[in-house]
């Protein structure tokens, strides 16, 4: 009965993932498949959305990439890219570079699916793979960057958010 149900397990229990978070996002979107894949995977696009940073790779399966920004002083986050299914999925491994305790963290992975409706897509964003109690850093930025997102694609304004302003 004094057992915490959601106790880490000791080491020698654990396989890869035993306890782990999933956050999911789901953002109605008014624009194409073109464009919401686009908007993801263009760095002057995701530059615009995305807190000023770019992702620099070629979008291949294997391929690895790093998140930049002008103004900061290193890569901001690097991985692999796992899954490339223009127009319809994109999944990665990243590993956040930005502060101490978030790359303490580890890799986790982020998977965009986006599924068309008439006029609109649903973007379907799952961050997973991090540890129950992950630095709240590492997944805290999506709902900035979505509505973020989602402004830029309906409106082609950008949206003005307090992540949008850490680098600037």
């Amino acid at each position: 009965m004094g057992e915490t149900l959601f106790a880490r397990p000791p080491a020698e229990h654990c396989w890869v993932y035993p306890i782990a978070m999933e956050k999911v996002y789901e953002f109605y979107i008014k624009t194409t498949p073109e464009k919401l894949w686009a908007a993801l995977t263009d760095p002057d696009q995701t530059a615009i959305y995305f807190f000023g940073n770019s992702y620099l790779t070629d979008w291949s399966v294997g391929s690895r990439f790093t998140t930049q920004n002008p103004n900061a002083e290193g890569p901001l986050g690097e991985g692999t890219v796992l899954e490339s299914q223009e127009l319809t999925r994109l999944v990665l491994s990243m590993t956040a570079l930005w502060d101490e305790s978030v790359q303490a963290e580890g890799e986790s992975r982020i998977a965009y699916q986006i599924t068309q409706f008439q006029d609109t897509c649903l973007l379907t964003v799952t961050h997973d793979r991090m540890r129950v109690d992950t630095d709240a850093q590492l997944y805290g930025g999506w709902p900035m960057i979505l509505s973020g997102m989602k402004t830029w694609l309906e409106t082609g304004q950008r949206l003005t958010t307090p992540g949008s302003l850490r680098y600037t």
